[in-house]
């Protein structure tokens, strides 16, 4: 696997975790989700609202 692939999926999942504790959500659950799911996680964090 190309190792700047798994820095760029790892600082997603970051970001997403981020994002997710800004919007009162679990920041860890969706940094473990953000590895299996990527990108699609954040278009999901993206279009919800506050909890």
């Amino acid at each position: 696997m190309n190792e700047g692939y798994v820095v760029g999926w790892g600082t997603l999942a970051l970001i997403n975790a981020v994002l997710a504790q800004g919007k009162n959500r679990s920041g860890l659950n969706w940094f473990i989700l953000s590895i299996f799911l990527g990108p699609i996680a954040t278009l999901f964090l993206a279009l919800s609202g506050k909890k």
